[in-house]
């Protein structure tokens, strides 16, 4: 019995002594990881897990900045910019992962961890944790590649409607909208109809006596829009726009309008920095529902504008911001500027500042009725009043602290 306890405690510090050597080991190694700064997702911390995930980037190997656009498809292309820092320095690599629309959650997340493990090797094996690194081909290659049946077209269908109400009010809405869209490296064709009605109704209870508001929301809308690649920095198109709306006095607008686009950068280069100026000049050809202000009941007026976009993505944020100006011929009075913008920016260690909004300066409303809206009109929002601007801003500031390795991802009671 005596000599089974020895056994017993002598298996039980041999046992102690592994498990300190392999915690020691597994100490070592993510010690030596790299460190990387990135807006990483738990799924990627999760499967990705020979890397140290920091929150201050001046103390990183490497920072990754992650962007996700769409494309014609329906799909998304996420990107991931890989640099290098310190000693690292001089090493970039961008790795792209096509997503196709009918891609689930799971495949597109799946999808970019394979992408950013491949694009993060070179890195990698500049460190002790090459040594236990595998490389693994699972698929044969296709030497076929099979064509699109869709040649490329894209079509979607949406069709949404409510109805609420109580005692005193009772609100139905319908909105549906058909859309199809081509879009290649050479050619962008975008098309849609959309319709959007609501009516309400509302009692005002008295003791005396009920008073009904009724209100109507409609709009009927069609765009057409094709644009021709010149080459890398040019494009040239044109834009039909129909519509029907309440709101604005417009029994029909038809407005087209060619235009054409400088991109200061490649547009190749897009989903880093982005520097375009358009210009669109065209005709308006309107019938009012109310005889205007202006005393017009129909008109053609021509018109023009200049909207210069500006997006940029770094390791300290991005920014990205429109400028638009718009005005008739007729009258050079009539005019709007409009800015629009979104900002975020890495402070310093640990704070990222937030901000946006849009602000407009308005001199261009011709369809005003003559003698304006009725009361009900304007408590309802229902018709469109004379101004002279309009804003919107949002602002926001993160402050995060602590331990600047970020590794450990634990789900629980997530909420």
């Amino acid at each position: 019995m005596k000599r089974i306890s020895v056994l017993f405690v002598f298996t039980l510090l041999a046992l102690q002594s592994f498990s300190q050597g392999q915690s020691t080991q597994s100490d070592t190694l993510r010690k030596d990881a790299l460190n990387v700064f990135m807006e990483a997702t738990d799924y990627i911390k999760k499967e990705i897990p020979f890397i140290n995930y920091v929150r201050d980037r001046k103390v990183a190997d490497v920072y990754i900045i992650w962007t996700q656009e769409s494309t014609g498809s329906g799909g998304s292309v996420s990107t991931f910019f890989i640099v290098g820092q310190g000693k690292f320095s001089g090493m970039a690599d961008t790795v792209k992962c096509n997503i196709s629309p009918d891609e689930t959650a799971d495949i597109k997340r799946t999808k970019e961890v394979k992408g950013l493990k491949m694009g993060l090797m070179r890195y990698v094996l500049k460190t002790p944790l090459s040594e236990y690194m595998n490389i693994n081909f699972s698929q044969p290659l296709n030497e076929t590649v099979s064509s699109d049946k869709w040649n490329s077209w894209v079509y979607s269908a949406n069709l949404y409607a409510y109805l609420s109400g109580q005692s005193t009010s009772k609100i139905n809405y319908l909105s549906g909208s058909l859309s199809a869209n081509r879009i290649t490296e050479k050619s962008k064709f975008e098309s849609s109809l959309s319709l959007d009605i609501e009516n309400d109704k509302i009692i005002y209870k008295r003791v005396d006596s009920d008073t009904t508001y009724k209100s109507t929301y409609k709009r009927r809308s069609g765009y057409l829009s094709y644009v021709k690649s010149i080459n890398n920095h040019w494009s040239a198109g044109a834009s039909l726009n129909i519509f029907s709306f309440t709101y604005s006095n417009h029994d029909l607008s038809i407005n087209v309008a060619p235009g054409i686009e400088y991109d200061i950068f490649p547009y190749t280069e897009s989903t880093r920095r982005l520097v375009t100026f358009l210009y669109k000049v065209g005709l308006e050809i309107n019938y009012y529902t109310e005889e205007t202000d202006r005393f017009k009941t129909k008109e053609t007026v021509p018109f023009h504008s200049l909207a210069a976009h500006m997006s940029y993505i770094q390791k300290w944020g991005s920014v990205s911001s429109t400028l638009t100006w718009n005005n008739y011929f007729f009258d050079w009075s009539y005019n709007r500027l409009r800015l629009y913008t979104i900002t975020r920016l890495r402070i310093f260690k640990g704070v990222q500042f937030n901000i946006s909004g849009s602000f407009s300066l308005i001199h261009d409303q011709i369809s005003l009725p003559l003698g304006g809206a009725s009361l009900e009109d304007i408590l309802l929002r229902r018709k469109e009043q004379k101004t002279t601007y309009s804003y919107y801003t949002s602002i926001g500031l993160t402050y995060t602290f602590g331990s600047i390795y970020n590794n450990v991802v634990n789900p629980r009671f997530n909420d």
